[in-house]
């Protein structure tokens, strides 16, 4: 009962008033059970993940609208519709937590309404699902305006995209280079009861047969492996630092890439990690203290530079650019609601001006890395094409052999491989 009402809660912040699941889901989860905290995160992120479908369900059910003090309501009909259609939770026990939910939300009156509207879509299942499935948008539960960007620019497997972006993601591990090999570490999770498979491009990569806490990880308290997608790996992959190599990460938090850097180039003169979120810049110490790596970690805007870098200019920097995160939807199933048509130009913008001010800061001669974790052609290909035509002293350096200047980056897709959506592009500074 607990865990349904936090989790109505929980919906009804991240829908109507504009709030992450990543800033909300821990003060949830310290509400409730230990043992019920991975539940609360299912029922939260399937609910988010299917929020279009659920709520289209729900509206051909009710009378009128829930509105005002009444929209958590309308959240937990959504989650205890998300139990019927998704999760193996008995029927009965999925109806009975949720009606009694009702209770810790104050609103008893509600119980019958919301016992008779579950019951219909038990009774109802196939003609309520078939009513909306006949809108793709609502079939795969995407934004109109999403859904449009995407169409146009994947004409052939945008539908492919969305689906993968309602997938259950992977668990992604990253072997420390300076403890082990891949396939010696995969040896140790396989004497540990744990299966992986190594990645095809993500030298590091293992994708375990199913998630697991990380304590289940030979060694992961001293720093032997970390969790991150192979998509990420390949960041400082294809940075290739060398040593004693002045290198930035820009925007560097929560440090997955800074660390991953710096085991793979334990030479480099010195590492400057760089963020504008304080809080954030935390786990960049965290994570390079759990591994017994040392950088400079500074608090700072990438768009100026001249704030806080006062040194030489740099040999290589990593730019993991804001972006829309439209290549991370499944493991942030609220990206596709909290995020607007019109933050795109202006995420656009904002990336253009970095890239100009750190590019001042980059020695003739140097690399400079953009990455983001988006599949929008606006924050990509067209921003390097234009950053290109704009630059005189840039040089394009391909990453493949159909990364050119007219269709400049290596554009990876949700899903493929198993893999998040990333986006790269490598460009040197002409001496």
């Amino acid at each position: 009962m607990k865990t349904r009402a936090a989790a109505a809660q929980l919906l009804h912040q991240v829908i109507n008033q504009g709030q992450s699941v990543s800033t909300l889901l821990p003060r949830f989860q310290q509400e409730v059970a230990a043992r019920d905290r991975a539940l609360l995160q299912e029922l939260c992120f399937g609910s988010l993940r299917w929020y279009s479908r659920l709520d289209a369900i729900a509206k051909q059910l009710l009378d009128k609208p829930l509105k005002g003090k009444y929209q958590p309501v309308h959240a937990l009909l959504l989650v205890g519709i998300y139990q019927l259609l998704y999760t193996r939770i008995p029927a009965h026990a999925a109806l009975a937590e949720t009606v009694n939910a009702c209770k810790l939300l104050k609103a008893e009156p509600f119980k019958g309404m919301v016992n008779g509207v579950l019951r219909n879509v038990q009774r109802r299942q196939d003609k309520l699902i078939a009513r909306v499935d006949a809108l793709p948008q609502l079939r795969l539960a995407h934004p109109n305006w999403l859904v449009k960007r995407l169409q146009q620019a994947y004409p052939e497997r945008w539908e492919q995209i969305l689906a993968a972006n309602n997938q259950h993601p992977p668990m992604w591990i990253r072997v420390n280079a300076r403890h082990h090999d891949r396939s010696h570490y995969q040896t140790l999770l396989r004497q540990a009861g744990l299966e992986a498979e190594p990645d095809a491009l993500a030298e590091a990569a293992l994708r375990l047969a199913r998630p697991v806490d990380v304590t289940s990880l030979p060694g992961f308290e001293l720093g032997h492996c970390s969790v991150q997608d192979a998509a990420a790996q390949m960041a400082a992959q294809l940075l290739e630092a060398a040593p004693g190599e002045l290198v930035l990460d820009a925007c560097a938090a929560p440090g997955g890439k800074t660390a991953h850097i710096l085991e793979r180039q334990p030479g480099l003169g010195q590492l400057v990690a760089v963020d504008l979120d304080a809080e954030r810049l935390q786990r960049v110490r965290q994570n390079l203290e759990r591994i017994d790596l040392a950088a400079t970690v500074l608090q700072g805007d990438a768009a100026r530079p001249e704030d806080w870098c006062q040194g030489p200019d740099f040999d290589r920097i990593l730019l993991d650019a804001p972006c829309s995160a439209t290549g991370v939807i499944r493991r942030h199933p609220d990206i596709k609601w909290l995020r607007r048509p019109e933050d795109i130009p202006q995420l656009a913008a904002l990336q253009g001006r970095i890239l100009d001010a750190l590019w001042a800061r980059l020695r003739p001669g140097g690399v400079l890395l953009y990455a983001t974790c988006s599949i929008l052609p606006d924050e990509n290909g067209e921003q390097i094409r234009a950053f290109l035509q704009r630059t005189p002293d840039a040089r394009h350096l391909p990453l493949h052999e159909h990364d050119t200047p007219d269709q400049p980056g290596w554009q990876l897709l949700p899903g493929d491989a198993g893999r998040d959506g990333f986006y790269y592009a490598k460009l040197g500074k002409r001496a």
